[in-house]
């Protein structure tokens, strides 16, 4: 009787970390939360590959944008520490300014990427506007940003 006890123990036990183990895979864990590909904000911000001439990574997010930026930014926040950022989840404008960086990086870099140059510097300025306009606008690129090659 005890080695059945034993044995229906190990089996429930076996039965809960297997469903545990399940449940983490669907939520990424701590060293599982950035993208890796070639065109993400962390690709960029790694130097893996030298920055296009037109956006050197001592830029400062100001320079490139425009002054409007000066609202929700360091005056003096590069490129490369914009592309650095992590505080995606719980600020709506930092996450914009690193996707956006890693857009623009993309859009000089990446034949075929869906933004232009101007197109994403505009719509960096346009989601400006309020948190719920630069979080949809920073997972747009952040989609772009994942697709590109």
């Amino acid at each position: 009787m005890a080695s059945l006890c034993t044995t229906l123990l190990f089996c429930l036990l076996l039965i809960l970390s297997l469903a545990a183990a399940a449940e983490s895979h669907r939520t990424p864990g701590f060293l599982y939360t950035r993208t890796r590909g070639r065109c993400t904000a962390q690709f960029w911000s790694g130097r893996r590959e030298a920055w296009p001439r037109m956006v050197p990574e001592t830029s400062t997010v100001s320079n490139v944008f425009g002054s409007r930026v000066y609202e929700h930014y360091r005056s003096d926040l590069t490129l490369i520490e914009a592309a650095a950022r992590n505080d995606e989840e719980s600020n709506a404008f930092g996450g914009l300014v690193k996707e956006g960086t890693a857009a623009l990086l993309n859009s000089y870099a990446r034949e075929g990427f869906p933004y232009k140059p101007w197109q994403v510097k505009t719509l960096v300025i346009k989601a400006l506007v309020s948190q719920a306009a630069a979080a949809s606008q920073a997972n747009n690129f952040l989609l772009a940003n994942q697709a590109c090659s």
